[in-house]
């Protein structure tokens, strides 16, 4: 505009009535934030790093590091610098049974419902390992996940044997019919320690869908994109990705927030010495 004034020396009045213009428009030119730079790398970095991550999880992770900043702002900057993450998802109906209601035991509280299932992958020899993940489907916290080259009811018996342990025993646990979860030694410990078993209907897949949802992202985020040379190495990227999931990445059904967050501990008090957690026992007596 200033060039066309100078130009051609007519009125900015003018100009601006030619060129449908305001006036205002050349009383503030407009400018960028001090931070754009900055913002604007730190979300190319995080795409970068979270290749399958949208910009409304991207938002919640740049909170977590300190950014004031709403998804309003960032899907502009997403826009501008081209990120894009493609999805494809087909549709699914609902199991209906024939009276026309809707099966589907929906978690109240933690340890109400968990659900498990196998997931398969080849190291980069060819061969064949599986993975058994649990997860509570009302945290959606990954519980463990156990990887091996071959495992059988026996295997699924001492996983959730420990987890009992750590945990305690579930309401429920969902699972498809594949012969590891109904086989008779696992329905009868199951039903022994006082936990229900949840069995999907044969061919859906989506009545187990926690779970499901669970694999994918596994797979998507992880699987895919890792070659794994050695059973070992399998392990410990997978359950440094668990602990990722865990505790780190945002969750969009819990308002983006990780399952299982990490909890800063405070230092004690230097003041005196602390007070002990638990009374002390006393020794047992001895008999005379």
């Amino acid at each position: 505009m200033e060039h066309v004034v100078a130009e051609h020396g007519v009125s900015e009045r003018f100009a601006c009535r030619v060129l449908c213009q305001h006036r205002s428009t050349q009383r503030k030119k407009p400018t960028k934030p001090d931070d754009e730079a900055a913002l604007t790398a730190n979300i190319t970095a995080l795409a970068i790093q979270y290749g399958r991550y949208g910009y409304r999880r991207i938002t919640a992770m740049l909170r977590e590091r300190g950014w004031r900043v709403n998804a309003k702002r960032v899907a502009r900057i997403w826009r501008r610098e081209g990120l894009k993450v493609p999805q494809k998802q087909p549709k699914r109906g609902r199991l209906w049974l024939n009276d026309g209601s809707c099966v589907r035991l929906r978690p109240q509280h933690p340890n109400h419902v968990w659900s498990y299932d196998f997931v398969e992958d080849r190291t980069h020899d060819g061969r064949k390992y599986r993975m058994l993940n649990v997860i509570d489907e009302f945290t959606r916290e990954c519980i463990t996940i156990r990887v091996n080259r071959r495992l059988k009811a026996t295997d699924v018996i001492d996983v959730l044997s420990d987890l009992f342990i750590l945990r305690g025993v579930p309401t429920h646990i969902r699972s498809d019919n594949g012969p590891e979860f109904i086989a008779r030694a696992l329905r009868e410990w199951i039903a022994a320690v006082g936990a229900k078993t949840a069995y999907i209907m044969p061919g859906s897949p989506w009545e187990n869908g926690y779970c499901e949802s669970f694999n994918s992202k596994l797979r998507d985020e992880l699987l895919n994109g890792e070659i794994f040379y050695t059973l070992k190495e399998a392990k410990i990227v997978i359950e440094g990705w668990r602990h990722h999931y865990n505790t780190v990445r945002p969750h969009s059904s819990l308002g983006y927030k990780p399952p299982a967050p990490e909890v800063l501990q405070w230092p004690a008090a230097q003041s005196g010495p602390a007070s002990p957690a638990t009374p002390a026992i006393a020794p047992r007596p001895t008999m005379n």
